[in-house]
């Protein structure tokens, strides 16, 4: 409650300093104009027209007419830009009140103008971390596919799954709740447990993606440790005609369908949009049998509304995801020997026709997310934002058992986020952020499960405030940004004998980050960030208990060693009794980009020191109820990261283009000396594109080829076979070195081919993954242990626009 007082004073403080500054204002000028072409006299649409030295801009419209609003001086210069006709040091000399004619000569500066769309993604705080950004037209080929996946084929950024359906993004390394992702602007709230559970995020409904790669946790948070995940949808533009789109694709891995629908308008105040989206997908396959029980289903839908007055805007946002993930029937043993057949077998040990049925073991889940955010632009360079955001997120699992129509787990996680946020003008050539965030989280276990609860009932609330100011000086852009972290956790849960215990504890920490940007020339830049990160461990690493999809897990909490060196799980152990600390990070991460006529160079080398480590690793074998389950425990460690991620684009010839990625990341285990479980191996790929010159009436049409390796991990740890662990030859105890039960697959080649292309309204895309029908096993697929992945997979998607002019403002 006090800190709600101090939050509440805190915006009073912010509404007075701004109410100051507009008070002195006498900007209410204004001048309006029109675009126009110097030789056909023609208008000219969604050309940038600002006001000199001043964040005054605007675009000119569909007739090229734009107005300048809020204007200080008697007589403004303008800067003007504009693709295909001026950079963007163009100027003119106009007075307020005047209606001039600007006629724009074609000037072609390519290079300039994808300059200034790359910097358009950067937000405060992210300036000098090296990133990426994935635009709607990038994910429209294959509109079912997982977040994870979307993003794995930027050079550094990987996946770890469950099988095909469960899958998260990897960055550096590091995944889980390391990994933040932002979903219009609140951290996603969901079960967010190591490599168990994927984010209920529909990527068709996404205008843009975002990976930051380096610790963004000053920016977004305790999460952002490794880097952090920005979704955006519909930008809600004023001044743009209706459209509607219709996409629909289908793939023949799975048999799989999906639709999507979205509309929106922008009028001069209003804007709105609203889509939705269903996927099915059944039993995929791999090259040599079917893999049962990996089918797919989800319902979407989305919807957004704007509403902008003088200095005044409003966004309300709403969204919603139904998934059913079925996970694979084969890694469900039922003795000791069929354990043992499926890791040491060549295929699945349960193999049934193809079939669209969903069946335990499975995962249901209904996310909700509604958001409200206020903007008061109250001077040219100076914004306040409120954000208020509620999240329901409902999840029900389901596994092999005598009753299978009760869910193994029930939780409801409701989570709220508060966040105001002060843009403020230059203050001696200084561009900062300065904000203030609660953040709470409450998660219960629903009863009639008739297990023991696998996480306890908890309840987190977090305070925080962060500031992140740049200076720029010539060709130098420094950053330093601070943020402090206040986090309460409260909790109670049952043990085995299912009497309750509760628990509190609280983390306190600071996170900075330092930045410098250097333009070495117009074609060079050098970025260097080093930022500082911490995270608590989650509730499943602390608390979960027994089984989980095919493993049993206990987490930090939830065992100890006895005098004889065996594991015991027969009690809960006090938090403040035990030598457990949050995770801090320190990650050192430089950025050099090269853009010539023909040539573009992206070279980003990283080192990333993260003290109390928190990760799962296999233990032992045991018995349970329903059969013989591998254990894993959760152990702390001091590890040590150093990787380097690497593109060069080549402009071959005017309709041939091609990029070569690679990405090496080496990690260990500095306490003891010894190698990280599930890290992310050496992957290398080559991007071939061919614009086909015109064919019959198609306006444009690209040929898409992308061969790629993944090598072996030669990094992981050593191998203990289950008939070792069950026969007892192999002694194991808590302190024993990391093992798996599977040495790490061989590597594989895949060649993945495509074509896309425009035909009036009308945009496709076919595409064949997997073209040669190669048999492999991902070393970060928990189903490796099992099965082959998936095989040759054709995907056709066809996207239908109707009206999709548009006037950014």
């Amino acid at each position: 409650m006090q800190f709600q007082k101090i939050l509440f004073g805190i915006f009073l403080l912010l509404l007075g300093t701004a109410y100051g500054q507009s008070a002195k204002d006498t900007c209410i000028k204004f001048m309006r104009g029109k675009i126009l072409d110097g030789e056909t006299k023609e208008p000219i649409p969604y050309v940038t027209i600002k006001v000199k030295d001043t964040d005054n801009r605007t675009f000119s419209d569909d007739n090229g007419d734009f107005e300048l609003k809020n204007l200080c001086d008697h007589s403004n210069t303008l800067i003007i830009s504009c693709f295909g006709y001026c950079d963007s040091i163009c100027e003119e000399n106009h007075q307020h009140g005047k209606s001039p004619h600007i006629y724009l000569t074609q000037k072609v500066t390519l290079l300039d103008t994808v300059l200034i769309i790359s910097e358009k993604h950067r937000e405060d705080g992210t300036i000098s971390i090296a990133q990426e950004v994935l635009t709607k037209e990038d994910l429209r080929s294959n509109p079912s596919q997982s977040l994870a996946s979307a993003l794995s084929e930027i050079e550094g950024v990987s996946l770890v799954s469950k099988g095909t359906n469960v899958q998260l993004p990897v960055i550096h390394g590091l995944y889980g709740n390391r990994v933040l992702i932002l979903n219009n602007g609140l951290k996603h709230g969901f079960q967010n447990w190591g490599s168990d559970h994927a984010p209920e995020i529909d990527v068709s409904a996404a205008h843009n993606i975002t990976v930051l790669k380096g610790a963004a946790g000053v920016r977004f948070g305790p999460e952002a440790l490794g880097g952090a995940i920005i979704v955006e949808s519909n930008p809600l533009l004023l001044n743009k005609s209706f459209m509607a789109q219709l996409g629909t694709g289908c793939q023949s891995n799975g048999k799989g369908v999906s639709t999507t629908i979205e509309l929106g308008k922008g009028l001069k105040n209003w804007s709105y949009f609203a889509g939705a989206n269903y996927t099915k997908i059944g039993d995929r396959n791999a090259p040599r049998y079917v893999l049962s029980n990996s089918g797919k289903e989800e319902k979407t839908a989305n919807a957004g509304l704007r509403y902008m007055h003088n200095t005044w805007g409003a966004k309300l946002y709403y969204s919603y995801v139904d998934q059913n993930l079925a996970l694979l029937r084969s890694s469900v043993a039922s003795s000791g020997n069929a354990f043992v057949k499926a890791i040491n077998g060549d295929g699945p040990t349960f193999i049934k026709p193809f079939s669209y049925q969903i069946s335990a073991p499975n995962q249901l889940t209904k996310h909700h997310l509604a958001k409200a955010e206020v903007d008061w632009y109250y001077s040219n360079s100076g914004k306040i934002t409120f954000r208020a955001g509620k999240q329901l997120n409902k999840r029900e699992e389901y596994d092999i058992r005598r009753n299978i129509e009760k869910p193994i787990i029930d939780l409801d996680l409701v989570s709220t986020d508060y966040q105001i946020e002060w843009k403020h003008p230059d203050l001696k050539k200084l561009d900062g952020l300065v904000g203030v965030q609660m953040f709470t989280q409450n998660n219960n276990n629903n009863p009639g499960t008739g297990t023991t609860p696998f996480i306890p009932n908890y309840k987190t609330v977090r305070y925080s405030a962060f500031i992140v100011e740049s200076l720029r000086k010539e060709k130098n852009t420094y950053e330093l940004g601070f943020r402090l972290d206040h986090e309460k956790n409260r909790l109670s849960g049952r043990e085995t004998n299912q009497e309750e215990f509760n628990d509190n504890f609280i983390f306190t920490n600071l996170t900075t980050s330092i930045g410098f940007v250097r333009e070495i020339s117009e074609q060079s830049t050098l970025r260097i960030n080093l930022g500082t990160a911490w995270r608590a461990p989650n509730m499943a690493e602390l608390y979960s208990f027994g089984q989980h999809g095919f493993k049993s897990s206990f987490g930090l909490l939830r065992y100890y060693t006895s005098q004889d060196g065996g594991l015991q799980t027969d009690k809960i152990l006090a938090m403040a009794e035990q030598n457990i600390s949050a995770e801090k990070g320190f990650k050192w991460i430089n950025e050099w980009q090269v853009k010539l006529e023909k040539h573009q160079f992206n070279t980003t080398v990283y080192s990333h020191y993260i003290k109390n480590y928190t990760f799962d690793r296999p233990v032992a074998i045991i018995g349970t109820v329903r059969g013989p389950m591998p254990v894993f425990i959760f152990d702390q460690a001091d590890a040590f990261f150093v990787g380097a991620d690497f593109t060069w684009q080549k402009q071959w010839t005017k309709n041939i283009s091609a990029v070569f990625g690679a990405s090496y990341l080496w990690s260990k285990n500095v306490k003891k000396n010894e190698s990280l479980i599930n890290q992310p191996p050496i992957t290398a790929n080559y991007k071939l594109m061919y614009n086909l010159p015109k064919l019959w009436k198609l306006e444009s049409s690209q040929l898409r080829l992308r061969p790629s390796y993944t090598f072996r991990q030669f990094q992981s740890p050593r191998t203990a076979s289950p008939t070792e662990l069950i026969d007892g030859s192999v002694q194991l105890t808590p302190e024993s070195e990391i093992f798996d039960f599977k040495h790490a697959p061989n590597g594989y080649f895949l060649i993945d081919i495509g074509w896309k292309f425009k035909l009036k309204n009308f945009t496709a895309s076919i595409d064949v993954k997997n073209m040669l029908n190669t048999r492999y096993r991902d070393y970060l697929n928990e189903m490796r242990y099992f099965a082959d992945d998936m095989g040759v997979n054709f995907l056709l998607s066809i996207n239908y626009t109707l009206n999709s002019k548009s006037n950014k403002k």
